[in-house]
């Protein structure tokens, strides 16, 4: 793939997709731009950010409530949340088109932050929930001894001793609102609110597709994922084995 992405569109016709480039160019990264790559990069870095913010916020107190509640309610809503893993978004994206077409949100970055962000929380729930497990009772026991409220237990120790967790389901929501591709397909129409998977389709016309410049943008629409993983690898890793509270 890097390969084909410092090769002329000719001189990938001649050669092949496995040979080695004859002339050296970065053309097709400078001209991955002119197709509109910027305002798509940007739509796709609001829509990341603003589901793992919503994630975040949603399921590190619900995680807490599940873990440490006794409640009937509380159970039932974990078990409401847990359904969610059963149902694929391809089943329900009418639905889903006919909600967001409704409350004014259709070719809205918001209207594909949301269903973006309600698929994503039923594994992050269930991955944060774990994690917080593994914090001992005794932690708890010393905490509730030294006068600390329910509000400073969590800030002061859930948080902490459930990094690998978060920065799990972090990463986990981002892949899933960068790499999305059906809530954008089905929920956007103008280009100013294209994604990246979206804005890839302008490598192909009626005559061809630009392979040389196709590749230049997957490379360039790999880079923040790469940084992203290669920071939290070691907390994903930890979070994924369940051992985010040790």
């Amino acid at each position: 793939m890097l390969s084909i992405t410092v090769q002329t569109r000719e001189g990938y016709g001649d050669n092949g997709p496995i040979s080695l480039p004859d002339t050296f160019t970065l053309d097709n990264y400078t001209g991955v731009f002119s197709q509109g790559f910027g305002r798509y990069f940007l739509n796709t870095v609001v829509v990341t950010a603003s589901v793992v913010a919503i994630v975040l916020v949603l399921v590190t107190p619900l995680a807490y409530a599940i873990v440490r509640s006794r409640s009937r309610l509380t159970g039932h809503v974990f078990r409401l949340f847990l359904l969610g893993l059963a149902i694929p978004a391809q089943a329900v994206v009418v639905p889903i088109f006919y909600l967001i077409s409704t409350t004014g949100l259709y070719d809205n970055l918001l209207g594909v932050i949301l269903p973006t962000a309600a698929f994503a929380l039923p594994i992050c729930a269930l991955i944060l929930s774990g994690a917080m497990r593994d914090i001992t009772p005794d932690l708890y026991e010393a905490m509730a001894i030294d006068g600390a409220t329910p509000t400073r237990v969590f800030l002061r120790l859930v948080l902490p001793l459930s990094r690998g967790g978060i920065s799990t389901i972090a990463v986990f929501s981002a892949l899933q609102a960068w790499n999305g591709f059906l809530f954008p397909l089905v929920l956007t129409q103008s280009d100013s609110t294209k994604v990246l998977t979206l804005g890839l389709y302008n490598f192909q016309t009626q005559y061809g597709i630009d392979i040389p410049g196709l590749m230049a943008a997957v490379v360039l629409s790999m880079v923040p994922v790469l940084l992203v993983y290669l920071t939290a690898r070691r907390a994903l890793i930890q979070g994924l084995m369940g051992v985010g509270g040790k």
